[in-house]
């Protein structure tokens, strides 16, 4: 029995529901067959957002600002749907079927989008706008369309965001030294699927839809992932299925209603007085930060339930390890908030700096660059700057400090920092654009300036994206309790997510505050005619702003739980990975 038992893994189990044989499932093989489904994501995912903005103004001849908050609402709704992915997984499908439902969401997703960009009646009539005539923009059902086909591939990668790599690493026993390694090269294949999809897509797919059309290039994107799909599937008999443990976020609610309803009770004069039934050695001791919280442990007559031993309603009463877990989530909320403004910048890099990239000289020889593919230097910027943290300023620190890299919060301030001048050299590379624009003419379809002047601010901001992902990805992971690791991975993704909302709300609002009757203002309907240096400019001073508001915070936050900071290197490469979406 006990040679029978060393061959299945304690915590998962097999398709029919058996305890899982190591020898017949899990693996290198299995988690390989997950891979198919990311690259095919991000294939889709990337592919579409970077190149959306040029179809929306030149096809669909929707005015720039409002080109950009499609793509910008696009984006963040994508991201925010992990935490609706995340919690069904958690809760009731599982990570499987989660995969699997939400991948063919995503693969009828883009073939809509196909047949969209395909049909001429889903299109406006082709014209070249002029200083005296006015391209008729497209009608309310062929944007109905058109949103339907984008939200549900929206839908389809909040899905498989908040699973894929979580499925990947359960086919791996970490309690097995053999298959710990092997997790370990999971992960560096993962992050390189990762960066081997977004590649792809602002090279090979933004070319296809530039210069042979979008709906191949979308219809490929639609073929793929049903092929991942049906790959995905040949699998089933080999995979570990790990049962869901439910979602952390209904124990949230559970403290804090309880709290709620216990708001006018007094709190004992000893915390030994509230109620905990956690184990010892899971325990969490009781801190005096956010004591209203406190009172959901109060234990107060009707607490528990009746005909029932040592068991208390968790709607009316929770444990002080409960509560104490969801202090540390609330504690992470004020640095939360001041990483959001980031991925507002980030935002611009595939709208308003595309749009710009559109405008300006792309030639290289005979060759034509999409202006999509520029941002295959804010990928590089990343890959760049991992390499040179990774093996360079991380020994050097070593040596110097003793210590193995820069904290977490501190690669969030670099990020910050780094974000905030890349905007600064925008707006001074736009005021140059503007400047030229104006000499040769607004209405002139390629102005006589490089392209590569737009190459600083997207290295600043990518480079600043590989501190600021590595560094709240560390950080909230790091930070927060046990039994809330998806929950706090969730809470970075909605950074993510508000940040490209943020972007939507800041670009209506200078719309209107700045616009006029005939389209123009800061964000003109022609960029030609803006002022999108100025927008730049409030997007430094707004960084500033922020990022002295991150310090104030940074200072005031005392760690809860102090672990070995997690650097880039194994972020990318180690157990931090498996909540990298």
């Amino acid at each position: 029995m006990e040679g029978k038992m060393s061959w299945t893994v304690a915590d998962a189990v097999d398709y029919k529901g058996f305890p899982a044989d190591r020898s017949k499932t899990g693996g290198w093989v299995p988690a390989a067959l997950i891979l198919g489904i990311e690259i095919c994501e991000r294939l889709s995912t990337m592919g579409i957002a970077v190149n959306l903005v040029t179809y929306l103004v030149g096809v669909m001849h929707l005015p720039s600002s409002t080109s950009a908050n499609v793509v910008t609402d696009f984006m963040g709704t994508s991201f925010l749907l992990c935490l609706l992915g995340g919690f069904l997984a958690d809760s009731f499908l599982g990570r499987y079927k989660t995969i699997a439902i939400f991948a063919a969401i995503q693969t009828l997703g883009t073939g809509a989008l196909a047949i969209a960009t395909k049909l001429p009646q889903l299109r406006p009539p082709p014209c070249h706008a002029s200083a005296s005539h006015t391209c008729k923009p497209a009608n309310g059902f062929q944007m109905g369309i058109l949103y339907v086909a984008l939200y549900l591939i929206a839908l389809g990668t909040g899905g498989l965001k908040s699973s894929v790599s979580g499925f990947g690493t359960d086919q791996f026993d970490d309690k097995d030294e053999k298959e710990k390694a092997q997790m370990t090269y999971f992960f560096n294949r993962f992050f390189f699927f990762i960066s081997t999809g977004t590649l792809t897509a602002v090279t090979v797919l933004v070319y296809l839809q530039d210069e042979v059309g979008r709906s191949w290039s979308y219809g490929i994107c639609s073929v793929s992932m049903f092929v991942a799909i049906l790959i995905f599937l040949s699998g089933t008999k080999r995979y570990r299925y790990k049962k869901s443990r439910g979602s952390p976020i209904v124990q949230i609610f559970q403290v804090i209603v309880a709290a709620i309803n216990k708001r006018k009770m007094e709190l004992p004069y000893s915390v030994e007085l509230l109620y905990e039934d956690t184990p010892e050695a899971q325990r969490i001791h009781h801190t005096d930060q956010f004591q209203f919280l406190d009172k959901a442990a109060i234990v107060a007559e009707g607490d528990f339930e009746r005909n029932v031993v040592s068991a208390p309603n968790p709607w009316k009463l929770c444990s002080v390890t409960k509560v104490e877990e969801v202090k540390m989530m609330v504690g992470l909320l004020p640095v939360w908030a001041t990483t959001i403004i980031f991925w507002t910048t980030y935002a611009q890099m595939i709208t308003f700096s595309v749009e710009q990239a559109s405008t300006m000289e792309r030639s290289i020889g005979g060759f034509l660059i999409p202006a999509g593919s520029l941002t295959v230097f804010f990928v590089a910027a990343i890959l760049i700057t991992l390499a040179v943290y990774d093996r360079l300023i991380m020994p050097l620190w070593k040596k110097l400090k003793g210590k193995p890299g820069f904290t977490n919060l501190q690669r969030i301030a670099i990020g910050l920092v780094l974000s905030t001048l890349g905007m600064a050299v925008a707006a001074l590379a736009e005021k140059k654009r503007l400047a030229v624009a104006r000499t040769v003419g607004a209405t002139t379809t390629t102005l006589p300036i490089s392209v590569f002047m737009l190459i600083p601010q997207f290295f600043l901001v990518g480079a600043g994206e590989a501190f600021i992902y590595t560094g709240q990805l560390d950080f909230f992971i790091t930070q927060s309790p046990k039994g809330m690791k998806t929950m706090s991975t969730g809470l970075f993704l909605t950074t993510l997510s508000l940040g490209f909302f943020v972007s939507s709300f800041l670009v209506s609002v200078v719309k209107k505050v700045t616009g006029s009757n005939d389209g123009q203002g800061w964000l003109a309907d022609n960029i030609n005619h803006g002022r999108l240096d100025c927008f730049y400019g409030l997007l430094a001073v707004l960084g500033v702003i922020n990022f002295v508001l991150y310090l104030v915070f940074a200072v005031w936050y005392k760690p809860k739980n102090p672990k070995p900071a997690l650097q880039m290197e194994t972020i990318v490469n180690g157990s931090s990975a498996e909540n990298k979406c």
